[in-house]
């Protein structure tokens, strides 16, 4: 695999990406029964937005860091914020933290972590930086072959988190098999997979795909930060829900328009599809 997430650290996908994920596991905080947090396609947990690869891109000017220096008081907002900062004891913008680290703040000691990493180098990297946390395992392993490795987790509750690089041409229109396959083996879990928006005859494929395949209640967020028409590749992002925490829909209407007018580059908009 090619794919290297240092050069897009920070950007607005990852913003949005990390809100709705600090939003699924506040809903899972709700009760006192541990819970499993499962992550597919985990990367190294912590990025240095100095390091050559996130300045060439500079990804992250348009994304965290208009967060970053722009004062909200929006309790998620303030979430996300907090484990920045956590990160960032000078109180400049240096490291963005990974999927893994933003659920890390969260988890209680009797909850537990699984991470799977396929490249090598990540997943030694990403040992290395939670070796002192006995509650999170890190499996160097297809994240997809994970999903049948660790489901159903003890715990019978559990939070799974898709979020692949898409680095074949196809992968989008192979996630509904990937999800079915999933809830074949653990119904009740909430499954949340993050995508690209670029190709929109691949994303009416996908949609086609999962009414057809998956008959649990689906919430779709998209957020957008260029027109249909910008010459732009990619002109937002979204994901998919599967079992959507009560309240979730909520939640994500208060934080979207925020995000849409602090991160839209031409023209900022957002969609919430809740399909039982």
């Amino acid at each position: 695999m090619n794919y290297r997430h240092i050069y897009h650290a920070g950007n607005f996908a990852d913003v949005f990406k990390h809100i709705v994920l600090i939003a699924l596991i506040q809903s899972f905080l709700k009760k006192e029964t541990p819970f499993c947090y499962l992550e597919t396609h985990a990367g190294i947990g912590c990025y240095d937005l100095y390091d050559a690869a996130a300045q060439k891109s500079k990804e992250f000017e348009t994304g965290v860091k208009k967060i970053f220096e722009k004062e909200n008081t929006l309790p998620l907002i303030q979430e996300y914020l907090t484990c920045i900062k956590k990160l960032n004891k000078t109180g400049e913008l240096r490291y963005y933290p990974g999927s893994p680290y933003f659920a890390k703040q969260f988890l209680r000691t009797n909850d537990r972590m699984v991470l799977s990493e396929l490249h090598p180098e990540d997943a030694n990297t990403l040992k290395k930086f939670f070796k002192n946390d006995r509650n999170i395992s890190i499996h160097h392993e297809n994240g997809y072959q994970s999903l049948k490795a660790f489901l159903p987790p003890k715990e019978r509750r559990g939070l799974i988190l898709i979020d692949p690089p898409y680095e074949k041409p196809d992968e989008l229109l192979d996630i509904p098999n990937i999800l079915a396959e999933a809830l074949n083996r653990f119904e009740t879990g909430v499954y949340a997979v993050w995508y690209p928006i670029k190709n929109h005859f691949a994303l009416n494929r996908f949609y086609q795909a999962l009414k057809t395949k998956i008959t649990r209640p689906q919430l779709r967020v998209e957020f957008f930060i260029h027109k249909e028409d910008s010459v732009i590749s990619l002109k937002g992002c979204g994901m998919i829900i599967l079992n959507p925490p009560w309240q979730l829909a909520e939640s994500l209407k208060e934080i979207l328009p925020v995000l849409c007018d602090t991160l839209a580059v031409d023209q900022g908009r957002f969609n919430l599809v809740l399909l039982w």
